[in-house]
Protein backbone atom coordinates (compact mmCIF):
# COMPACT_ATOMS: atom_id res chain seq x y z
CA UNK A 1 0.00 0.00 0.00
CA UNK A 2 2.59 2.61 0.91
CA UNK A 3 4.49 1.71 -2.50
CA UNK A 4 0.94 2.53 -4.51
CA UNK A 5 0.80 5.91 -2.59
CA UNK A 6 4.39 6.45 -3.66
CA UNK A 7 3.50 5.36 -7.11
CA UNK A 8 0.53 7.67 -6.70
CA UNK A 9 2.36 10.84 -5.81
CA UNK A 10 4.81 10.53 -7.93
CA UNK A 11 2.72 10.61 -10.69
CA UNK A 12 0.88 13.79 -9.79
CA UNK A 13 4.36 15.35 -8.76
CA UNK A 14 5.40 14.09 -12.01
CA UNK A 15 1.98 15.62 -13.71
CA UNK A 16 2.57 19.29 -12.13
CA UNK A 17 6.06 19.48 -13.47
CA UNK A 18 4.75 18.35 -17.01
CA UNK A 19 2.18 21.18 -16.65
CA UNK A 20 4.45 24.01 -15.73
CA UNK A 21 6.89 23.17 -18.40
CA UNK A 22 3.81 22.90 -20.94
CA UNK A 23 4.94 24.86 -24.24
CA UNK A 24 3.45 27.35 -25.49
CA UNK A 25 3.01 28.58 -29.60
CA UNK A 26 2.02 31.64 -31.60
CA UNK A 27 -1.15 30.76 -33.84
CA UNK A 28 0.23 32.28 -37.91
CA UNK A 29 -3.30 32.86 -38.60
CA UNK A 30 -3.71 35.44 -35.51
CA UNK A 31 -0.56 36.98 -35.93
CA UNK A 32 -1.64 37.86 -39.10
CA UNK A 33 -4.16 39.80 -37.82
CA UNK A 34 -1.98 41.53 -35.74
CA UNK A 35 0.19 42.70 -38.98
CA UNK A 36 -2.80 43.70 -40.08
CA UNK A 37 -4.24 45.75 -37.36
CA UNK A 38 -0.87 47.16 -37.38
CA UNK A 39 -0.88 48.20 -41.32
CA UNK A 40 -3.94 49.10 -40.58
CA UNK A 41 -2.64 51.60 -37.65
CA UNK A 42 -0.41 53.54 -40.60
CA UNK A 43 -2.67 53.77 -43.47
CA UNK A 44 -5.19 55.02 -40.78
CA UNK A 45 -2.69 57.94 -40.14
CA UNK A 46 -2.20 57.46 -36.31
CA UNK A 47 1.15 56.77 -36.25
CA UNK A 48 3.77 57.22 -38.82
CA UNK A 49 5.75 54.63 -38.77
CA UNK A 50 6.14 51.64 -36.34
CA UNK A 51 8.53 49.02 -36.16
CA UNK A 52 6.68 45.57 -33.91
CA UNK A 53 8.48 42.29 -32.65
CA UNK A 54 7.03 39.38 -31.34
CA UNK A 55 9.10 36.68 -29.21
CA UNK A 56 8.47 33.30 -27.84
CA UNK A 57 10.48 30.61 -25.96
CA UNK A 58 13.62 32.94 -27.21
CA UNK A 59 12.65 32.52 -30.91
CA UNK A 60 11.50 35.65 -32.72
CA UNK A 61 8.04 34.48 -34.41
CA UNK A 62 7.33 38.21 -35.64
CA UNK A 63 9.55 41.10 -36.53
CA UNK A 64 7.94 44.05 -38.94
CA UNK A 65 8.86 47.54 -39.96
CA UNK A 66 5.59 49.56 -41.20
CA UNK A 67 5.69 52.94 -42.26
CA UNK A 68 7.84 55.76 -42.56
CA UNK A 69 10.91 56.71 -39.87
CA UNK A 70 10.53 60.37 -41.57
CA UNK A 71 7.40 61.34 -43.64
CA UNK A 72 8.45 64.88 -44.70
CA UNK A 73 12.41 63.27 -45.68
CA UNK A 74 10.57 60.31 -47.02
CA UNK A 75 12.49 57.91 -45.19
CA UNK A 76 10.73 54.38 -45.33
CA UNK A 77 10.82 52.55 -41.65
CA UNK A 78 12.96 49.41 -41.42
CA UNK A 79 13.84 46.92 -38.53
CA UNK A 80 16.89 47.96 -37.63
CA UNK A 81 15.75 51.61 -36.73
CA UNK A 82 16.66 53.05 -33.61
CA UNK A 83 14.59 54.79 -31.34
CA UNK A 84 14.71 56.91 -28.62
CA UNK A 85 13.62 54.36 -25.42
CA UNK A 86 13.26 56.98 -22.96
CA UNK A 87 11.74 55.68 -19.66
CA UNK A 88 12.22 52.20 -20.69
CA UNK A 89 15.91 53.05 -19.83
CA UNK A 90 14.33 52.74 -16.18
CA UNK A 91 14.83 48.98 -16.09
CA UNK A 92 18.00 48.82 -17.22
CA UNK A 93 18.85 51.29 -14.42
CA UNK A 94 17.54 49.02 -12.09
CA UNK A 95 19.38 45.97 -13.26
CA UNK A 96 22.58 47.79 -12.86
CA UNK A 97 22.04 49.08 -9.55
CA UNK A 98 20.90 45.35 -8.57
CA UNK A 99 24.35 43.93 -10.56
CA UNK A 100 26.03 46.05 -7.49
CA UNK A 101 23.76 45.05 -5.08
CA UNK A 102 24.83 41.20 -5.68
CA UNK A 103 27.97 42.54 -4.97
CA UNK A 104 27.55 43.10 -1.80
CA UNK A 105 28.33 47.20 -1.75
CA UNK A 106 24.96 47.76 -0.02
CA UNK A 107 21.47 47.20 1.18
CA UNK A 108 18.36 48.19 -0.33
CA UNK A 109 17.46 49.66 2.78
CA UNK A 110 20.34 51.61 3.38
CA UNK A 111 19.88 55.60 2.64
CA UNK A 112 21.00 57.15 -0.11
CA UNK A 113 22.87 59.98 1.61
CA UNK A 114 25.19 57.53 3.08
CA UNK A 115 27.03 58.01 -1.03
CA UNK A 116 25.24 61.25 -1.83
CA UNK A 117 25.33 63.51 1.29
CA UNK A 118 23.09 66.09 -0.11
CA UNK A 119 20.33 63.85 0.60
CA UNK A 120 20.61 63.71 3.99
CA UNK A 121 18.14 65.01 6.08
CA UNK A 122 15.64 65.86 3.49
CA UNK A 123 12.38 67.57 3.55
CA UNK A 124 9.10 67.96 2.23
CA UNK A 125 7.47 71.05 0.64
CA UNK A 126 5.15 72.44 2.90
CA UNK A 127 3.94 75.91 1.85
CA UNK A 128 4.37 77.63 -1.80
CA UNK A 129 4.42 80.96 -3.11
CA UNK A 130 2.88 80.87 -6.62
CA UNK A 131 4.19 85.07 -7.35
CA UNK A 132 7.69 83.70 -6.85
CA UNK A 133 7.75 80.13 -6.17
CA UNK A 134 9.52 79.82 -3.51
CA UNK A 135 8.58 77.74 -0.67
CA UNK A 136 9.08 76.46 2.78
CA UNK A 137 8.96 72.73 4.21
CA UNK A 138 8.59 70.37 6.77
CA UNK A 139 11.58 68.03 8.05
CA UNK A 140 10.53 64.45 6.02
CA UNK A 141 9.77 61.60 8.52
CA UNK A 142 13.06 59.34 7.53
CA UNK A 143 15.76 59.20 4.82
CA UNK A 144 15.03 58.53 1.03
CA UNK A 145 16.70 54.63 1.08
CA UNK A 146 17.57 53.13 -2.45
CA UNK A 147 14.50 50.61 -2.33
CA UNK A 148 12.25 53.96 -2.35
CA UNK A 149 14.24 55.40 -5.44
CA UNK A 150 13.67 51.92 -7.31
CA UNK A 151 10.02 51.89 -6.58
CA UNK A 152 8.93 55.56 -7.28
CA UNK A 153 7.83 56.07 -3.42
CA UNK A 154 11.01 58.14 -1.96
CA UNK A 155 8.54 61.38 -2.91
CA UNK A 156 11.25 62.92 -4.92
CA UNK A 157 9.38 64.61 -8.32
CA UNK A 158 9.61 64.97 -12.18
CA UNK A 159 9.99 68.52 -13.22
CA UNK A 160 8.85 69.24 -16.57
CA UNK A 161 6.44 66.22 -16.75
CA UNK A 162 5.28 65.73 -12.67
CA UNK A 163 2.09 65.71 -12.39
CA UNK A 164 2.23 68.49 -9.24
CA UNK A 165 2.85 72.49 -10.94
CA UNK A 166 4.11 73.46 -7.92
CA UNK A 167 6.87 70.91 -8.00
CA UNK A 168 7.25 71.64 -11.49
CA UNK A 169 7.72 75.42 -10.68
CA UNK A 170 10.31 74.32 -7.86
CA UNK A 171 12.27 72.08 -10.53
CA UNK A 172 12.23 74.66 -13.14
CA UNK A 173 13.62 77.54 -10.79
CA UNK A 174 16.57 75.00 -9.74
CA UNK A 175 17.33 74.12 -13.38
CA UNK A 176 17.04 70.42 -13.17
CA UNK A 177 17.77 68.71 -16.42
CA UNK A 178 14.67 66.05 -15.98
CA UNK A 179 14.77 64.46 -19.25
CA UNK A 180 17.00 64.94 -22.22
CA UNK A 181 19.74 67.59 -23.04
CA UNK A 182 22.45 68.76 -25.49
CA UNK A 183 24.09 71.05 -22.95
CA UNK A 184 27.21 70.29 -20.93
CA UNK A 185 25.34 69.07 -17.88
CA UNK A 186 26.53 65.68 -15.55
CA UNK A 187 24.36 63.40 -14.07
CA UNK A 188 26.46 64.31 -10.59
CA UNK A 189 25.67 68.25 -11.04
CA UNK A 190 21.88 67.59 -11.38
CA UNK A 191 21.65 64.77 -8.72
CA UNK A 192 23.82 67.28 -6.08
CA UNK A 193 21.06 70.20 -7.14
CA UNK A 194 17.97 67.80 -7.26
CA UNK A 195 18.75 66.58 -3.53
CA UNK A 196 18.69 70.16 -2.09
CA UNK A 197 14.70 70.54 -3.54
CA UNK A 198 12.18 69.30 -1.00
CA UNK A 199 9.99 65.98 -1.87
CA UNK A 200 6.07 65.72 -2.71
CA UNK A 201 6.28 63.46 0.33
CA UNK A 202 7.70 61.62 3.34
CA UNK A 203 9.45 58.40 2.09
CA UNK A 204 8.01 55.12 1.10
CA UNK A 205 4.35 57.21 2.05
CA UNK A 206 3.33 57.10 -1.92
CA UNK A 207 3.76 55.92 -5.62
CA UNK A 208 5.02 59.19 -7.06
CA UNK A 209 6.38 58.67 -10.84
CA UNK A 210 10.05 60.42 -10.31
CA UNK A 211 13.47 61.10 -10.87
CA UNK A 212 14.86 58.24 -8.68
CA UNK A 213 16.23 56.11 -11.45
CA UNK A 214 18.15 59.16 -12.65
CA UNK A 215 19.88 59.42 -8.78
CA UNK A 216 20.34 55.88 -9.62
CA UNK A 217 22.59 56.59 -12.56
CA UNK A 218 24.76 58.44 -10.52
CA UNK A 219 24.78 56.21 -7.45
CA UNK A 220 26.04 53.35 -9.92
CA UNK A 221 28.85 55.60 -11.05
CA UNK A 222 29.97 56.25 -7.56
CA UNK A 223 29.72 52.51 -6.29
CA UNK A 224 31.55 51.40 -9.35
CA UNK A 225 34.27 54.34 -10.41
CA UNK A 226 33.33 54.27 -13.80
CA UNK A 227 31.14 56.61 -15.83
CA UNK A 228 27.46 55.47 -16.14
CA UNK A 229 27.88 54.94 -19.57
CA UNK A 230 30.58 52.78 -19.35
CA UNK A 231 29.20 50.47 -17.09
CA UNK A 232 26.27 49.83 -18.59
CA UNK A 233 28.35 49.38 -21.96
CA UNK A 234 31.13 46.99 -20.69
CA UNK A 235 28.99 44.94 -17.81
CA UNK A 236 25.84 44.55 -19.67
CA UNK A 237 24.96 45.79 -23.27
CA UNK A 238 28.35 44.18 -24.50
CA UNK A 239 27.77 40.99 -22.78
CA UNK A 240 24.12 40.90 -23.85
CA UNK A 241 24.69 41.58 -27.52
CA UNK A 242 23.05 45.10 -27.15
CA UNK A 243 24.98 46.64 -30.23
CA UNK A 244 22.90 49.61 -30.90
CA UNK A 245 22.03 50.59 -27.23
CA UNK A 246 22.91 53.74 -25.63
CA UNK A 247 22.78 57.34 -24.42
CA UNK A 248 24.68 58.70 -27.55
CA UNK A 249 25.27 57.15 -31.09
CA UNK A 250 27.54 57.32 -33.58
CA UNK A 251 27.53 58.74 -36.99
CA UNK A 252 26.34 55.18 -38.46
CA UNK A 253 23.42 54.65 -35.81
CA UNK A 254 22.62 58.09 -36.30
CA UNK A 255 21.28 57.39 -39.41
CA UNK A 256 18.93 55.05 -38.01
CA UNK A 257 17.39 57.38 -35.51
CA UNK A 258 13.97 57.39 -36.05
CA UNK A 259 12.47 61.43 -36.40
CA UNK A 260 9.99 62.57 -33.41
CA UNK A 261 7.01 63.05 -35.35
CA UNK A 262 3.78 65.22 -34.11
CA UNK A 263 0.49 65.35 -36.50
CA UNK A 264 -0.79 68.88 -37.37
CA UNK A 265 -4.11 69.17 -39.55
CA UNK A 266 -4.18 65.68 -40.11
CA UNK A 267 0.16 66.03 -41.32
CA UNK A 268 2.91 64.91 -40.14
CA UNK A 269 5.72 67.46 -39.19
CA UNK A 270 9.35 66.99 -37.43
CA UNK A 271 8.40 67.76 -33.46
CA UNK A 272 10.52 71.01 -32.73
CA UNK A 273 12.61 71.83 -30.14
CA UNK A 274 10.96 72.68 -27.30
CA UNK A 275 12.45 71.83 -23.30
CA UNK A 276 14.71 69.57 -25.20
CA UNK A 277 15.92 69.24 -28.52
CA UNK A 278 14.49 65.42 -30.36
CA UNK A 279 18.40 65.26 -32.10
CA UNK A 280 20.11 64.77 -28.13
CA UNK A 281 21.20 61.64 -29.18
CA UNK A 282 23.52 62.50 -32.01
CA UNK A 283 24.26 66.17 -30.92
CA UNK A 284 25.65 68.71 -28.50
CA UNK A 285 27.85 67.79 -25.32
CA UNK A 286 26.79 64.00 -24.50
CA UNK A 287 27.91 64.33 -21.07
CA UNK A 288 24.66 63.34 -19.71
CA UNK A 289 23.51 59.83 -18.90
CA UNK A 290 20.00 59.66 -17.61
CA UNK A 291 19.03 56.68 -15.73
CA UNK A 292 15.33 57.25 -16.16
CA UNK A 293 15.10 58.57 -19.65
CA UNK A 294 18.38 58.71 -21.67
CA UNK A 295 18.78 55.44 -23.72
CA UNK A 296 17.97 54.81 -27.44
CA UNK A 297 17.94 51.19 -28.43
CA UNK A 298 16.15 48.71 -30.91
CA UNK A 299 13.35 45.98 -30.65
CA UNK A 300 15.93 43.45 -31.10
CA UNK A 301 18.83 45.03 -28.71
CA UNK A 302 15.85 45.40 -25.80
CA UNK A 303 14.39 42.16 -26.96
CA UNK A 304 17.45 40.90 -25.50
CA UNK A 305 17.36 42.59 -21.85
CA UNK A 306 13.79 41.58 -21.34
CA UNK A 307 15.22 37.54 -22.12
CA UNK A 308 17.69 37.53 -20.07
CA UNK A 309 14.86 38.03 -17.44
CA UNK A 310 13.08 35.38 -19.05
CA UNK A 311 15.74 32.87 -18.86
CA UNK A 312 16.27 34.22 -14.48
CA UNK A 313 19.21 36.53 -15.02
CA UNK A 314 21.30 34.59 -18.43
CA UNK A 315 21.79 35.32 -21.94
CA UNK A 316 24.75 34.14 -24.06
CA UNK A 317 26.62 32.04 -21.42
CA UNK A 318 26.74 35.34 -19.64
CA UNK A 319 24.77 35.44 -15.96
CA UNK A 320 23.87 39.02 -15.60
CA UNK A 321 21.89 38.35 -12.43
CA UNK A 322 20.93 35.31 -9.45
CA UNK A 323 17.83 33.49 -10.34
CA UNK A 324 17.09 34.79 -6.66
CA UNK A 325 17.79 37.96 -7.36
CA UNK A 326 15.30 37.59 -10.51
CA UNK A 327 12.62 36.65 -7.74
CA UNK A 328 13.01 39.72 -5.52
CA UNK A 329 12.77 41.88 -8.58
CA UNK A 330 9.84 41.00 -9.89
CA UNK A 331 8.03 40.69 -6.33
CA UNK A 332 5.47 43.68 -5.20
CA UNK A 333 7.52 46.51 -3.37
CA UNK A 334 4.65 48.76 -3.00
CA UNK A 335 1.98 46.94 -1.44
CA UNK A 336 -1.31 48.44 -2.04
CA UNK A 337 -0.19 51.81 -3.10
CA UNK A 338 -1.12 51.23 -6.57
CA UNK A 339 -4.74 50.29 -5.64
CA UNK A 340 -6.11 47.52 -7.13
CA UNK A 341 -6.05 48.65 -11.06
CA UNK A 342 -4.55 45.15 -12.27
CA UNK A 343 -0.91 45.91 -11.53
CA UNK A 344 2.28 46.12 -9.22
CA UNK A 345 5.47 47.60 -9.10
CA UNK A 346 8.66 45.71 -8.08
CA UNK A 347 12.51 46.73 -8.31
CA UNK A 348 12.33 47.28 -12.05
CA UNK A 349 8.96 46.62 -13.90
CA UNK A 350 5.37 47.00 -13.40
CA UNK A 351 3.82 44.07 -12.60
CA UNK A 352 0.16 42.00 -13.65
CA UNK A 353 -0.90 40.67 -10.49
CA UNK A 354 -4.12 38.65 -10.35
CA UNK A 355 -6.39 41.90 -11.51
CA UNK A 356 -5.02 42.27 -14.10
CA UNK A 357 -5.72 38.38 -15.45
CA UNK A 358 -9.05 38.94 -14.76
CA UNK A 359 -9.09 42.24 -16.59
CA UNK A 360 -8.03 40.72 -19.86
CA UNK A 361 -5.44 41.27 -22.31
CA UNK A 362 -2.09 41.80 -20.00
CA UNK A 363 -0.87 38.58 -19.91
CA UNK A 364 -0.41 35.94 -16.94
CA UNK A 365 0.44 37.09 -13.10
CA UNK A 366 3.69 38.32 -13.45
CA UNK A 367 4.32 39.54 -16.59
CA UNK A 368 6.30 42.28 -16.32
CA UNK A 369 6.12 45.49 -18.80
CA UNK A 370 6.71 49.32 -19.15
CA UNK A 371 6.71 52.15 -21.73
CA UNK A 372 8.36 55.06 -23.12
CA UNK A 373 8.22 59.33 -23.46
CA UNK A 374 7.51 58.77 -27.21
CA UNK A 375 5.12 55.80 -27.49
CA UNK A 376 7.21 53.12 -26.82
CA UNK A 377 6.13 49.63 -25.45
CA UNK A 378 7.02 46.19 -24.22
CA UNK A 379 6.06 43.29 -21.85
CA UNK A 380 7.18 40.14 -21.04
CA UNK A 381 5.30 37.02 -19.64
CA UNK A 382 7.44 34.93 -17.82
CA UNK A 383 4.96 31.94 -18.06
CA UNK A 384 4.29 31.61 -21.64
CA UNK A 385 7.73 32.53 -22.53
CA UNK A 386 6.56 35.42 -24.66
CA UNK A 387 8.22 39.17 -25.55
CA UNK A 388 6.36 42.01 -27.18
CA UNK A 389 8.29 45.16 -28.13
CA UNK A 390 5.99 48.10 -30.18
CA UNK A 391 8.24 51.21 -30.59
CA UNK A 392 7.23 54.05 -32.31
CA UNK A 393 8.69 58.12 -31.83
CA UNK A 394 5.58 60.55 -31.89
CA UNK A 395 4.23 63.43 -29.34
CA UNK A 396 0.55 64.82 -28.88
CA UNK A 397 -2.63 63.38 -29.37
CA UNK A 398 -2.49 61.12 -32.70
CA UNK A 399 -5.47 59.05 -32.29
CA UNK A 400 -2.92 55.91 -31.75
CA UNK A 401 -4.66 52.83 -30.51
CA UNK A 402 -2.10 50.33 -31.65
CA UNK A 403 -0.71 50.15 -27.92
CA UNK A 404 -3.32 48.16 -26.38
CA UNK A 405 -4.50 46.40 -29.38
CA UNK A 406 -1.01 44.91 -30.19
CA UNK A 407 -0.79 43.91 -26.64
CA UNK A 408 -4.61 42.23 -26.36
CA UNK A 409 -3.46 40.34 -29.92
CA UNK A 410 -0.62 39.05 -29.24
CA UNK A 411 -1.73 37.08 -25.91
CA UNK A 412 -4.68 36.10 -28.26
CA UNK A 413 -2.24 34.35 -30.60
CA UNK A 414 -0.53 32.14 -27.97
CA UNK A 415 -2.04 28.26 -27.91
Amino acid sequence: MKIAFFAIGLTLSTLGQILLAQNYSMSPERIQRIDAMLDETVSDNEVPGLVALIMQNGKVVYHQAKGFANVPGKVEMKPDQIFRIASQTKAITATAVMMLWEEGHFQLDDPISKWIPEFKNPTVLDKFNSLDSSFTTRPASREIRIRDLLTHTSGVGYGVIDGNPQMKAIYAKATIVDLFTTEPVSIGDNIRKLAELPLHHDPGERYTYSEGLDVLGYFVEIISGMPFDQFLRERLFNLLGMKDTGFYLNDAQGERLVTVQRKVEGQWEVYPITFYDPDYPKTGARTFFSGGAGLCSTVEDYAKFLQMYLNEGELNDNRILSPTTIQTIMSNQVGALLGNGGKDYGLAFGLVDQNGVAKGGLGSIGTFDWGGYFNTQYFADPVTKTIGILMKQTQGNTGDQSGWKFRQMVFAAIE
